[in-house]
């Protein structure tokens, strides 16, 4: 009976033992592989290059154009363009554009479709005002180039005035105008917003016109 009970003992419970180094010592624990942290004085160091590189993306940015707008005025220098073409060409075009398209097609055409009770009236409005409101924008954008280019053969500053700053601040608001229509479905002000901001970027670029006319004169 001794031999049997013996025999059928729970057997006790394994411990495992520590393993053991090559030279006999226990190892407790075997550390898991971690990606080294990046040291605070290297993580500000990239903030720095990264805020350093962005005036410098801008400036490769702006080279580049200044040099193909010196290029263009150069052969255009070549062609013996009239003076007043070449000083008045650029404020006669743009005048047409910002009345014809602007005032007209995106100021009065855009306060038709708000306050008009003829149905036929806002029909057209809504029909030409966007149509104009692009034209505007992209006639700008180019008629800039060419004020440069004109700037530029008459062997003056080109991006110094204030005619040119309001030029540039006009183009960018012009382009956040074009954004507020994306949300007219979902925001009930956003129609509202749009018609008062389009006004002051008129208003702006008849600063802009003026300060252009100015500019013309002292050439």
């Amino acid at each position: 009976m001794q031999a049997c009970s013996t025999a059928f003992r729970p057997a006790a419970a394994t411990v495992a033992r520590p393993a053991r180094s090559a030279a006999g010592l226990p190892i407790l624990a075997v550390a898991r592989p971690k990606r080294a942290a990046v040291p605070a004085k290297a993580a500000k160091k990239e903030i720095q290059l990264q805020s350093t590189l962005a005036p410098m993306v801008a400036l490769a940015a702006v080279n580049p154009l200044a040099d193909f707008l010196q290029g263009q005025a150069d052969y255009f220098s070549t062609l013996g363009l009239p003076q007043w073409l070449v000083q008045w060409g650029h404020p006669g075009n743009m005048a047409v554009v910002l009345f014809a398209m602007g005032i007209y097609g995106c100021g009065y055409l855009g306060w038709r479709i708000r306050l008009s009770e003829d149905a036929g009236e806002v029909a057209v409005a809504q029909d030409l005002h966007p149509k104009l409101a692009v034209g505007m924008t992209i006639f700008f954008a180019l008629g800039a180039l060419g004020g440069s280019m004109s700037m530029l053969m008459q062997g003056k500053d080109l991006w110094s005035s204030g005619h040119f700053t309001t030029g540039v601040i006009g183009l960018v608001l012009l382009g956040l105008q074009g954004m507020l229509s994306a949300f007219f479905e979902d925001d009930p002000n956003a129609r509202g917003l749009h018609a008062y901001f389009g006004s002051a970027i008129l208003a702006l670029f008849l600063v802009h016109g003026a300060l252009g006319l100015q500019l013309g004169l002292s050439l």
